[in-house]
């Protein structure tokens, strides 16, 4: 490695590129998970979730009494662990933090294999998470 203009170290010419996987665009498959379908909309709910929590400043007690829960729950929620999360318990959730929740049906374009399922949206604390899943 030699130091580049910005100071960082770079690869010299000729050095060899470490080997890398592509990414499918669904971490949760990448893994060989069952369900990864699911977990990849579960986790951009819960990510819309997390992104108005902390925008709104609010305690993870403050939280639980918006969504109608306990506490450990909204701990368990922000810290990613879904399994007790089904994606309507989710959708609950964004209701009661004011956010509406469309879902559109759509045939899927002839040149796809397979239906997407697909969870769009915005947050004021982050920019427009658009996670598409294959199903």
């Amino acid at each position: 490695m030699k130091q580049g203009l910005s100071g960082r170290k770079v690869p010299e010419m000729g050095a060899k590129t470490p080997e890398h996987t592509v990414s499918s665009g669904n971490v949760f498959a990448d893994l060989g998970l069952p369900n990864a379908e699911e977990l990849q909309a579960k986790a951009a709910l819960a990510h819309q979730i997390a992104s108005i929590v902390t925008h709104r400043h609010l305690t993870q007690v403050e939280a639980a009494g918006i969504l109608g829960t306990g506490q450990p729950k909204v701990s368990e929620l922000l810290a990613g662990r879904l399994d007790g999360f089904s994606i309507e318990r989710l959708i609950r959730y964004l209701n009661a933090l004011d956010r509406d929740v469309q879902i559109i049906v759509s045939p899927k374009p002839r040149t796809r294999a397979r239906a997407t399922l697909k969870v769009t949206g915005k947050a004021r604390s982050v920019s427009i998470t658009d996670v598409a899943c294959s199903g």
